[in-house]
């Protein structure tokens, strides 16, 4: 097995990398490479009285050549931690609660249902 191949394991998937958890939201933040700072993001979140439960870099990159994060706090309103994020100098991209995470998947779900079924 090549090194490679590591990577495809079921290891990492994104219920191992982000576990649902209800007491939570995930904000999905831009920065540019060498304004990158996990400690940074981490006082962020503190600063809004929350704490960072999950930091993940992503392949993502956006048009400007920023680099995409993806945060998970124990929150399920991150509306506070979003804008002290922007305090701090990272661009939110979106904030998703933990309704909506599951609303979004019961929503495909039904659609790959309704596809199988030809409707």
């Amino acid at each position: 097995m090549d090194s490679k191949d590591n990577i495809l394991t079921p290891l990492h998937t994104d219920t191992r990398l982000f576990p649902p958890l209800p007491d939570s939201c995930e904000i999905s933040v831009a920065c540019y490479r060498n304004d990158f700072s996990a400690s940074r993001i981490a006082h962020a979140v503190e600063d809004a009285e929350a704490h960072l439960l999950n930091l993940n870099v992503t392949s993502e990159i956006q048009p400007t050549g920023e680099i995409t994060v993806d945060l998970r706090i124990n929150h399920r309103n991150g509306g506070s931690v979003a804008r002290s994020l922007e305090r701090y100098g990272y661009r939110v991209l979106s904030v998703r609660t933990y309704a909506d995470i599951y609303t979004d998947m019961a929503r495909e779900r039904i659609n790959e249902l309704m596809a199988h079924l030809e409707v």
